[in-house]
């Protein structure tokens, strides 16, 4: 007997099961980053049940992806198109739906020259040029962000966003920045 939980059906796929190719090539890039999606441009194959809800849990078929190793395989190949989001492989694209941003920015490291975000999926990003943090109004609530990679965002979380709120400084113009890397990220209009 083992101590590891049993595989549930949606953390398994055969050759013959929709999709089997994404999670074969997403295994390959295991623990090499996210896969050159940006150069891959393969035909739509469909649509795949999998749902990237606000709150950052991944849900396919209905259940949520109790695994976080399937869910880092996921996203090392995600791929955004416009509105649209897909797991993508050189030889197939599947749509999938993302009720907010793919990711969540969990926490981050508040320095003096840079912040450093760790997302729920385990990758960092350091906010600047290349990475920004902006704010969105919905329903007259902030909705900040920070930018992760090839058009994928992280929704910062509550917590990490009162705490980027009290290490901001106010500028020229009197509004809350944070500054990373050089650049300056505006909190507020």
């Amino acid at each position: 007997m083992t101590d590891r939980q049993a595989d549930s059906p949606h953390d398994r796929a055969t050759a013959t099961t929709p999709g089997a190719g994404i999670i074969a090539a997403a295994r390959q890039a295991k623990g090499r980053g996210p896969a050159p999606v940006h150069l891959w441009n393969p035909p739509y194959c469909g649509e795949m049940d999998l749902e990237i809800r606000a709150d950052g849990r991944w849900i396919h078929e209905g259940s949520p992806i109790g695994r976080p190793e399937m869910v880092r395989l996921f996203a090392s190949v995600l791929k955004r198109e416009g509105d649209r989001f897909f797991l993508v492989t050189p030889v197939e694209k599947l749509g999938i739906k993302v009720q907010d941003a793919p990711f969540l920015a969990v926490d981050a490291e508040i320095g003096a020259d840079e912040i450093r975000f760790v997302t729920n999926i385990g990758d960092e990003v350091v906010a600047g040029p290349d990475h920004p943090i902006r704010i969105e109004s919905r329903d007259g609530e902030p909705r900040p962000y920070v930018h992760v990679r090839g058009g994928l965002d992280a929704l910062i979380d509550r917590k990490t966003f009162y705490r980027l709120v009290e290490a901001a400084s106010e500028d020229e113009a009197g509004r809350l920045v944070l500054r990373s890397r050089g650049a300056s990220f505006a909190l507020e209009g």
